[in-house]
């Protein structure tokens, strides 16, 4: 099946072609960042997780999103999803390549990831992080690859692989469940330490997840030929619906209960983001804007002939896909920072070698998920003949 990526026309390639310079030009920068250290970077003594672990953040909830297909196709036997499950595994194995990428780039010595491995810590979160993405990395690719093996020799999959298909359900929660944990343990951080982290993660997540998925059909209706057909992209739709009022609800939930206490240092967090701390307003535009695009796109979702329209609803996606990322891929983890627990508020901005690298770990993945496209569109092509 390998060889089915190795074939394609002039558009295919030259979409190849300028992943790859990107992919260049980013190398160029993550090298001087390796020899001069992360201090080309925007962190510092105070703020010492920043853009590349917010989109490590970010991408483990796009990733763990497949669970929003796998369940229903699987345990509850939505045929309509059969066309498109194996698109959002995909999805998953590129986010999940995303994230070790991102967790890479922010090593200041990225080769001693390999202790993780050496001298493992169970007592750690770190170490429970790392096997539950190298874990769920693993099984979407088993699964991906024979489901694919199956269609393309016309014949139903082995029956081993179904316990390992039940097994990704949980697992993609935990991979999300455990990156939340890594954040709401950490005493000192007030604005990370609350009960319903987790829930908020992954509600976001199932949002953010089936409404790229939702984008990226919309997408390969024009580009690749390929149809899944109406149903299971409004069946998405309502999953996003759902998800993304859970996590409306949620952040209301936690902005009530922070007001409401009336404690300085927790409501200092959401003044920042919201109408600026000491001055520093950089957060307050972006977060008011992931705020309007989450009100307005929940509203086209809520209303059915809205939903219904596909050109709005392509419209209302990609607002509830922005509006997670600036909340998670922006504002979550630098916002537990800052203040500090002195109270000092730093600066801190993504520099523009920091944006660039972070450009081409994007760019990485969508190579990745480009050629996992090619190769899983041309079987389902050769199997429908």
């Amino acid at each position: 099946m390998l060889e089915n990526a190795l074939v394609g026309d002039k558009k295919y390639w030259g979409w190849i072609a300028t992943l790859l310079v990107v992919i260049f030009i980013s190398l160029l920068y993550y090298l001087k960042q390796f020899h001069y250290g992360l201090g080309i970077t925007g962190l510092g003594r105070d703020v010492s997780w920043g853009f590349y672990i917010a989109q490590f953040t970010f991408m483990v909830g796009v990733a763990a999103s497949a669970v929003m297909l796998v369940l229903p196709y699987y345990l509850h036997n939505t045929k309509a999803f059969g066309k498109i499950t194996v698109l959002g595994e995909l999805v998953a194995i590129a986010a999940v390549s995303v994230c070790m990428l991102f967790i890479f780039v922010d090593m200041g010595q990225p080769f001693r990831i390999i202790n993780v491995f050496r001298y493992p810590t169970p007592h750690s979160l770190m170490f429970w992080d790392t096997i539950v993405l190298s874990g769920y990395l693993l099984i979407n690719a088993v699964i991906s690859w024979v489901t694919l093996d199956a269609e393309r020799k016309r014949i139903a999959p082995p029956g081993w692989i179904k316990p390992i298909i039940l097994l990704s359900v949980p697992w993609a929660i935990s991979i999300h469940t455990v990156t939340a944990f890594l954040y709401s343990g950490l005493a000192s951080r007030t604005f990370w330490m609350s009960a319903v982290l987790a829930p908020r993660f992954l509600a976001s997540a199932f949002a953010s997840g089936p409404a790229l998925l939702i984008l990226i059909v919309f997408i390969l209706r024009k580009v690749a030929k390929f149809d899944p057909g109406k149903e299971p992209v409004q069946k998405l739709a309502v999953i996003v619906t759902y998800a993304m009022s859970i996590n409306v609800f949620l952040v209301l939930m936690e902005i009530f209960t922070t007001f409401y206490s009336h404690i300085p240092k927790d409501m200092n967090h959401f003044k920042f983001l919201y109408v600026g701390l000491n001055g520093n307003t950089r957060m307050v535009p972006w977060m008011w804007a992931s705020s309007v695009l989450a009100v307005i796109s929940l509203a086209l979702l809520i209303i059915p002939s809205t939903r219904k329209n596909e050109n709005v609803l392509g419209l209302s996606c990609a607002m509830v896909f922005l509006s997670i990322w600036i909340d998670k891929g922006l504002g979550m983890v630098i916002t537990g920072f800052i203040p500090n627990p002195l109270g000092e508020v730093a600066n801190y901005w993504p520099t523009f070698p920091e944006i660039m690298i972070s450009i081409g770990v994007y760019a990485s993945g969508l190579l990745l998920l480009t050629l996992l496209y090619k190769i899983a569109l041309s079987v389902k092509r050769r199997a429908a003949m």
